[in-house]
């Protein structure tokens, strides 16, 4: 059992790994980059779109592993069904802080799928068609917007980890 927990752990950080460092890759290398002329792509637009897609499926395929692996580590941890219908549990500070991961996770499940399946498409559909308009200038800041909470709010979900294994700092 120990060597499936410490496989699990090893999966669950490798999933956030990819998932965070593909983000903050996006939000602070591609976009800017594109911002500026994007030099060498010979359609922006397309490239993003190309870009989003790929990186589309390896994140929700993270998402799913990060919540298999997260529940079955704290599982492990003897976090079973008993305490999660426990008040006095929730109370608790690891209950607080695995509330609290779940409650950020499920925003930046909210923002993703909303970045992803609405705002994105719109956004590529609106720059392919009209580049300059005031709505592909709202609905890329829109997506934009939604990039930079994500990326922000991956930040909190590893800090969240961290107090989950190691304890609140206080």
């Amino acid at each position: 059992m120990r060597f499936l927990y410490l496989f699990s752990v090893w999966v669950h950080i490798v999933a956030a790994a990819i998932w965070i460092g593909g983000l903050f890759f996006i939000v602070l290398v591609v976009v800017p980059w594109l911002r500026r002329g994007g030099e060498g792509a010979t359609d922006p637009g397309a490239f993003l779109s190309d870009t989003g897609k790929r990186f589309r499926a390896v994140g929700w395929i993270c998402f799913a592993l990060l919540l298999v692996t997260g529940a079955f580590n704290l599982w492990v941890r003897g976090v079973t069904l008993a305490p999660l219908v426990d008040p006095q549990w929730w109370a608790s500070p690891l209950g607080t802080a695995v509330a609290l991961k779940l409650a950020v996770f499920s925003v930046v499940v909210v923002a993703s799928a909303l970045h992803d399946f609405v705002l994105g498409p719109r956004a590529t559909e609106v720059m392919r068609t009209d580049p300059r308009s005031a709505a592909a200038t709202r609905l890329r800041r829109q997506a934009s917007l939604l990039g930079r909470l994500n990326g922000a709010l991956a930040l909190v979900l590893v800090a969240l980890g961290v107090v989950i294994v190691r304890g609140w700092p206080w």
